[in-house]
């Protein structure tokens, strides 16, 4: 069967008188459609709600979100929004450096410090990361999560994406990255005083040390076991002079055999450097017939799994004539952090292959940034750097300032050099190295300590004085 799409061809329709009636139907269908559109446009962008209040539709949403750049970070670093969501970034730059923003394929202008710009993300469907394009930034820890709240909308895969220099590739935890480390707050059962005291009048010291093994914050978020002489590590700082005598007690109330070899000793290392069980305890005894900063450690095997996990400190031993005066003295204890398990600490495959995390001075990465060293200006200090290692070398250096007095190993390379019209800009430092460098701040200023091998000061040897 055929049917007719038009009139038949046998009829002739007459036309009809125009009585304007027409016109009306036609105004009234168009009211008619124009009402229901403007219903169902009503209808679809209204809010719903529930017990809690409104909720907002996410797919007809825009949110504005107000970002700070802040010591190398994005503060907040992370934002949840509904899966849908039309993202607005209004980010300003309160750092002391240009930075920008990449976020879901759109990126800002670079910002200079103390200005803003706005980056519009577009509409998020997934989870999303952004990050600074500026070279090293994204690999120093500048990154910002976009957390769609939906969980079961589908990924965007940006968070999967992170470099590897970002996130570490230790399997047994996420590495603090440079903006963890510099925005963390040191807690005083953290921070190492690094004020060195002069040494005490006694010529015999008698001492005791007990080896203890404790879970303690090694990096911002991250705890682990460490191995510990009295509670500290690095362990205790001891000073004397030359010709004195140190008398130590050892007692081991860990769990494992432990020991500890004095450099600063002269003695046959087999009794009182013996490796003792745990309940156990030794008398270590020796004369310091020699000036200098010395290391000592654990010497159990293997002595760099022992060291790593904080058994090594420093003794110093002023010589006979003492020291030239300075107004205050410091002491620096270089190491590298390995992050392992907390019930277990240190990695043991992972120190022997030198596949270190962090870096330090005096247990904890760039705690001296989070509390800087104060000083006056015209004040004359002295820092001793002693390198524990156990495996990485240090180029102790300060920024802005010149040392004209330096001591290391047992010499002068450079002393009283401002009156010379020399001076020194490192302290070469090899493991188990030690020395001392002296310096005076004429101006007020912020000045910045390093290990001038800077992928280590990079990863936390690195700190602030603040000279007023």
């Amino acid at each position: 069967m055929t049917i007719p799409l038009g009139p038949s061809a046998s009829t002739t329709r007459q036309p009809e008188p125009d009585t304007g009636s027409g016109w009306a139907s036609w105004l009234i269908v168009g009211l008619a459609i124009a009402a229901v559109v403007i219903l169902g446009v009503t209808l679809t962008t209204a809010p719903s709600t529930n017990e809690a209040g409104p909720v907002s539709t996410a797919a007809r949403d825009t949110v504005t979100q107000e970002v700070r750049i802040e010591g190398m970070s994005y503060v907040p670093d992370r934002i949840e929004v509904p899966a849908g969501t039309h993202l607005v970034i209004e980010l300003h730059n309160d750092d002391d450096q240009p930075h920008d923003l990449s976020l879901n394929g759109v990126r800002t202008e670079l910002i200079d410090p103390g200005d803003s710009a706005t980056l519009d993300a577009g509409v998020v469907t997934g989870d999303l990361e952004g990050w600074c394009t500026v070279a090293g930034h994204r690999s120093q820890g500048m990154l910002l999560d976009v957390v769609v709240t939906d969980t079961s909308a589908s990924s965007g895969g940006g968070l999967g994406d992170r470099p590897t220099a970002a996130v570490g590739s230790n399997p047994f935890a996420e590495v603090p990255t440079s903006a963890d480390r510099l925005n963390h707050d040191i807690t005083d059962t953290v921070f190492h005083d690094p004020v060195l005291p002069p040494a005490p009048a006694s010529t015999v010291h008698e001492l005791a040390f007990t080896v203890t093994e404790e879970i303690r914050e090694v990096a911002p978020g991250h705890r682990q076991v460490q191995w510990l002489f009295n509670g500290q590590a690095p362990g205790p700082t001891l000073r004397g002079r030359a010709g004195d005598t140190f008398r130590l007690t050892l007692t081991n109330d860990g769990s494992m055999g432990h020991s500890v070899d004095f450099h600063a000793g002269e003695v046959s290392p087999d009794a009182p450097m013996a490796t003792i069980n745990p309940g156990e305890s030794l008398v270590y005894e020796f004369v310091a017939r020699r000036s200098g900063i010395w290391m000592y450690h654990c010497a159990t095997a293997p002595m760099s799994l022992h060291i790593a996990n904080g058994m090594a400190g420093a003794v110093i031993i002023d010589p006979p004539e003492g020291l030239d005066e300075v107004d205050r003295e410091y002491a620096l204890i270089a190491h590298e952090v390995f992050l392992g398990p907390e019930a277990t600490g240190a990695d043991a495959d992972r120190v022997s292959a030198g596949a270190y995390d962090l870096t330090a001075f005096n247990g904890f990465p760039n705690q001296y940034d989070s509390r800087p060293i104060e000083l006056t200006a015209g004040q004359r200090a002295r820092f001793w750097v002693l390198n524990v290692g156990p495996d990485n070398p240090v180029s102790f250096h300060i920024v802005g300032g010149i040392f004209d007095t330096v001591f290391s190993e047992g010499a002068y390379p450079v002393r009283n050099g401002l009156t010379e019209g020399t001076g020194a800009q490192v302290l070469p430092l090899l493991p188990a190295q030690g020395g001392f460098v002296e310096v005076t701040f004429d101006e007020p200023g912020t000045y910045t300590f390093v290990n001038h091998i800077m992928t280590d000061a990079e990863k936390g040897q690195h700190g602030t004085i603040i000279v007023r």
